[in-house]
């Protein structure tokens, strides 16, 4: 069989891959995690792309459809984009306004009641049998007070130092995920605002170079995961609201202290899967346990069998119905996905078997209703 020029070339450069990632496999990965590291700004960009463009279309929808001034048509775009963020942005302060102020005052009541703590403490040291125990042990054992003053001094003078370089650390990490997000949130605007004219030019130039037979299976296999990945963001979404919903209930009903606050907290985490309310539910411990240590151990009961009961139940249906995916591989593909890549691996897990389970769903029909009816029976 002969070889076409084309042909040659393209054997070429994969051989030459191959030798390079076998001749040079370290030098390989640090160029991967570069370039990852370099584009993680555009990456979390298009990510965020995608999760307004949900919203924004939407509403594109919404908004006058049946318009045909192009002036008015020009600003359809604009003002969906425009609402979504906003939309985003109110939920998310909404939810900041409701638990901040919560948080501090219960840090402040804890501080403000250490000092009684304390003082207790040392009433009960002086009164203890165990009080005298140990000052007599102190009395009748030879301290080297050079020793420990050294020790000291070498402890303060190592962690000052420590603390000035985290503290440096902190700021540069700051600065940069500051920036970050700025270049990712452009990146976004960017993308959403001209998705046409951005899809339309990266079209010419893949039929332009790739078969008409390959970007038809990859466009056909880039429409099923779109669909199991908008269809998991809306069922995540649907999903955390129940679960925020019934945790705030719950605690209205048994007499939890700030029970909308941390009930919109956990609707808001429960978006990570399965560990997300987890977070919450922490937080909303230490508001509770402050005012009230045992109201914090019965929450943190509640707490636990509310996430069992959405581990289980509701979470499998709902997300699991949104996407085509039956319950047990909802399960099965976060535990998976939470084992390989930790929260990224949750979240990226059901949306990626659901795109496998109905590219093996529709690769099956299709071998059926081709094969002979004989062998069908």
């Amino acid at each position: 069989m002969k070889l076409t020029k084309n042909e040659i070339i393209r054997y070429s450069i994969f051989v030459a891959i191959f030798l390079v990632l076998l001749i040079y496999p370290g030098q390989t990965v640090n160029l991967f995690k570069l370039v990852y590291s370099v584009s993680l700004p555009l990456i979390i960009g298009g990510a965020l792309a995608y999760c307004i463009n949900l919203l924004s279309s939407a509403m594109e929808r919404w908004f006058w459809p049946n318009a045909k001034k192009k002036w008015l048509i020009g600003l359809r775009r604009p003002i969906a984009l425009l609402m979504a963020i906003v939309i985003i942005i109110a939920v998310i302060a909404w939810v900041l306004r409701l638990v901040l102020p919560q948080f501090i005052t219960a840090i402040g009541s804890f501080f403000s009641s250490l000092p009684d703590v304390i003082d207790n403490l040392n009433k009960w040291l002086n009164n203890s049998s165990q009080a005298n125990y140990i000052t007599s042990q102190l009395e009748t054992t030879q301290v080297d007070w050079a020793s420990i003053q050294s020790k000291i001094m070498k402890f303060v003078s190592t962690g000052l130092s420590g603390i000035f370089s985290s503290s440096i650390s902190i700021f540069g990490s700051l600065s940069k995920g500051i920036f970050n997000f700025i270049l990712a949130f452009t990146f976004a605007i960017y993308l959403v605002s001209g998705k046409e004219r951005i899809a339309n030019r990266l079209n010419r130039v893949l039929d332009a170079f790739i078969s008409k037979k390959i970007m038809s299976k990859t466009r056909y296999v880039l429409r099923i995961t779109d669909n199991a990945f908008s269809s998991f963001i809306s069922g995540q979404t649907i999903e955390a609201f129940i679960l925020g919903t019934l945790c705030a209930l719950g605690m209205w009903i048994f007499k939890f202290p700030s029970a909308l606050p941390i009930g919109a907290l956990v609707g808001i985490t429960a978006l990570v899967p399965m560990i997300g309310a987890w977070i919450g539910g922490g937080v909303g411990f230490v508001l509770i346990a402050v005012t009230s240590p045992l109201q914090g151990v019965l929450f943190v009961i509640y707490i636990i069998i509310l996430q069992q009961i959405e581990s289980n139940l509701i979470y499998p249906r709902v997300v699991g119905g949104s996407i085509g995916l039956p319950g047990i591989l909802v399960l099965a593909a976060i535990t998976i996905g939470g084992g390989l890549a930790g929260i990224i691996g949750m979240l990226l897990s059901v949306p990626i078997a659901a795109t496998i389970y109905q590219l093996i769903k529709n690769a099956t029909l299709r071998k059926e209703n081709n094969a002979p009816k004989k062998a069908v029976e």
